[in-house]
């Protein structure tokens, strides 16, 4: 945790003046992002960005500075996301794929450079729409890697998830939107 956060925690415990509203401008991205990647609906995602930082609100006394803060907000707004969506039961992994299935990649590296992809704006739109059609947790591990570039274990604090899971997610998505562009246009970019 980084001497900032520390002093923002403690500024906000001690209720100084805006010290909640910096806390919130400070990571309302990083839990829009998430937020917004599991759920897809503008609306929800912002009064599920709202209960967020009400949690965050109610909880901050229980953090304890094991993980980064950037983390552990991340985390509630991970947590708020796939409550939302088993209430609205939407399912989070392609059906028959259940983490469990997951063999652990160690080499992430597939051949497919997403961002050269995203450079080739033809590219970029046919592969922003096969991101989008992704099951929620994957399309949010592989934008919080590739996008936000959050690193495996950030992204294994935020979702629980193993690290050789994350890998496996992102591995098998990136070959799954690999194929789909080969589809498309014959060709491997």
């Amino acid at each position: 945790m980084s001497h900032q956060d520390r002093q923002l925690v403690e500024a906000v415990l001690a209720n100084a003046p805006s010290a909640f509203e910096r806390l919130v401008r400070e990571y309302q991205g990083l839990c829009w992002h998430i937020i917004y990647r599991m759920v897809r609906h503008p609306e929800d995602a912002r009064e599920l960005c709202q209960e967020t930082f009400l949690r965050v609100h109610q909880h901050l006394r229980q953090y304890r500075y094991e993980s980064g803060l950037k983390s552990w907000i991340g985390r509630i707004a991970y947590t708020v996301a796939l409550r939302y969506l088993e209430r609205k039961r939407i399912t989070v992994l392609d059906p028959g794929r259940g983490e469990d299935s997951l063999d652990p990649v160690e080499n992430l590296s597939d051949g497919f450079d997403l961002e050269t992809a995203y450079s080739d704006s033809e590219v970029a739109a046919c592969l922003h729409r096969a991101i989008e059609a992704l099951p929620p947790l994957q399309r949010t591990v592989l934008t919080l890697y590739h996008l936000d570039e959050l690193s495996i274990d950030e992204i294994a604090n935020i979702t629980g998830l193993a690290t050789g899971t994350i890998k496996s997610h992102l591995f098998r998505t990136r070959l799954r939107l690999r194929e789909q562009l080969e589809t498309v246009y014959g060709v491997s970019p």
